[in-house]
Order: structure tokens, then sequence, then C-alpha cells
């Protein structure tokens, strides 16, 4: 059996906590399988976070356009690094790029690919990777096939490995892309919380009605010691910024506690936290979607609510 391949991503602050995640399930299956793990990274600008990686090896990228992600110049590298290592099982962060990659590496390697991955099991050592379908209402499971597969895996289904190692480090020299190179790069808006992070979000919806009513969201997250977070109409209205929305287009948060505050519970929504330890879900309409993945529910009016919620737990 081939090692486990993973293909890291690089953030302003180093690699992501999303490769992190996949790091930590290929070292879980390496171990199950009996087989190693090889990490691919791209440029230089993040080497001394790649040569600590607790994988068994490291492939460092570097030369050409690697600096800066060019889906062309990208998709070669990896390919002829991946007929090199010959691997069973490929793990990519469900990104932008993950999902960009992980399409075009598939295509070029002639792999099948398993897309929107939230969990991957071992039994009788063969693999069973679990994938979200229609949007998130359904799962699939999907057996491994022997030759192997490619599976991008949405970030927060698995904890991030911030472990220490000393690995094998093998640099592979890229070229140039001829076919496309980078003009610029836009920067996402930047923000001051990282709701991935949070052990509680008090999440608003399209029942909050204005910005006007997010002060007293805010004055409930902080007194349960959480932030605040939304669905998409929140910040497609222009009240919280993109940082802060949950969903498939957002970002996937598993905190331990998730308070749904107005939310009807789009698939969209639902894909981004339906893993969280406990959902308790604030509608005045009892057969919204949150109410069916809510662990409780009430119809009382959220505006009501949150004021008197944030008064007891103050002591009031």
């Amino acid at each position: 059996m081939g090692p486990i391949l993973i293909v890291l991503e690089n953030g302003a602050a180093g690699v992501t906590e999303a490769t992190k995640e996949c790091v930590n399930k290929a070292k879980s299956l390496a171990a199950q399988l009996g087989t190693t793990t090889v990490a691919v990274g791209f440029g230089k600008q993040h080497v001394s976070d790649l040569r600590r990686l607790a994988v068994t090896k490291v492939v460092i990228a570097s030369g050409g356009t690697m600096d800066l992600y060019n889906p062309d110049a990208y998709e070669k590298v990896l390919a002829e690094i991946f007929g090199n290592v010959k691997p069973y099982l490929t793990l990519i962060a469900n990104t932008t790029m993950g999902l960009d990659l992980g399409a075009g590496l598939a295509g070029r390697t002639q792999t099948p690919l398993i897309a929107y991955g939230i969990d991957i099991e071992e039994q009788d050592g063969r693999l069973t990777a679990i994938s979200q379908v229609f949007a998130g209402k359904l799962l699939a499971r999907v057996p491994i096939p022997e030759d192997g597969a490619i599976v991008t895996v949405i970030p927060g289904s698995w904890p991030a490995d911030n472990e220490a190692g000393d690995p094998e480090i093998e640099e592979w020299t890229a070229q140039d892309s001829e076919a496309m190179r980078v003009l610029r790069v836009v920067e996402p808006e930047q923000s001051d919380i990282d709701i991935t992070k949070a052990d509680i979000l008090v999440s608003v919806g399209r029942g909050i009605e204005g910005p006007d009513n997010l002060p007293l969201a805010e004055d409930l997250a902080e007194a349960l010691g959480g932030v605040v977070s939304c669905s998409r109409p929140v910040v497609d209205a222009g009240w919280l910024p993109k940082a802060r929305q949950v969903g498939k287009s957002g970002q996937t948060v598993k905190p331990k506690l998730y308070l749904a505050c107005g939310i009807s519970g789009a698939p969209e929504h639902l894909q981004g936290m339906r893993d969280a330890d406990l959902i308790i879900a604030i509608n005045t309409d009892e057969s919204a979607s949150i109410m069916d993945i809510a662990h409780f529910g009430t119809t009382a009016d959220m505006l009501e609510l949150m004021p008197a919620l944030a008064e007891r737990l103050k002591g009031g």
C-alpha cells in the first residue's frame, strides 16, 4: 500500500488550520494501515513551518511560480510528485484552492475524486470516505478503491495537528507555467475575530430584522463568553462582514454551543454548522429546517429572549 499524501496550503501565518486537520487524519489512518505520510508544500516562504510538520516526509516544490497559487503550475508539479510517491490516498482541504487543485490533479492522474468529504473510516484495512452531497442534505459513503483516491475535506472535520516533527525533506524544482501567470493578488477582507476557533457562537439570521438589533446578539454573546456569527442573508444585507458568515460559502464551524437566532436553516447554512456539539434554535416558525437538526428549540421571539437571557446570565 502506498503512503498517504497531504497537499498543503499556506496562509498568511503559515500552514493553514485546514491543512493541519488533514495531517492529523493522515497520521491516524497511516498508523492503522501500516503506511507512511508524505506532505507536499509549495514555495519557500514557509519552509520553516514545513520542516517541522509531524509527518514522515515533506516534499517542497519551489522555483518557478510556486510562491503564489497558479493552477496550471501547481497541477503539473503535483502530478509529477504524485507519480513519484504513488500514494494510496491523497487529502486536500476543501477550500477554494483545494477544490480547484483536487479536480485538476484527478484529471491529470486519472484518479477518482471524492469532494466535500467530512470523514474517512477504516475497517479491516479498507477505507470508506463520507461525503456531503446535495448541499449537505445527504451523506454518501464511498469505498476508497484499491488503487486509491483523492479526497477534498471540508475544513473543521477533524482537530488540527500542531505537533512538531522532524520529517525527511525532499526538494522538488518546478518550472514556470507557460499557459498561466499571476497578475495580482486580491486579499480577502480581514477580521479581528476567527469564528472557526470560537467555542460558543451566537449566530443571527434574517430574524434579527436589521443592524440596530445586532447589539442584542453581541450582548448575549459577551454574557456567554462567545462571539457573534451569522447566516448569508445578514452578510448580503451588509449588516456583518463576510468573515462572520457560517455556511457553504462562508466558514465551517464546530463550536461547543451554536445558538441559532432567527435562522431558518437553509442547506447552505446547515452544511457549515451541523456538527456543533450543542445546537439550540430560536425561531418563531416551529417547522423551520433548523429545528430538524437542533438539540433544543424554542418558538420564542428572539428579540425578546436574547436580552432576557443576557440579563439572567449576568445575574440580573
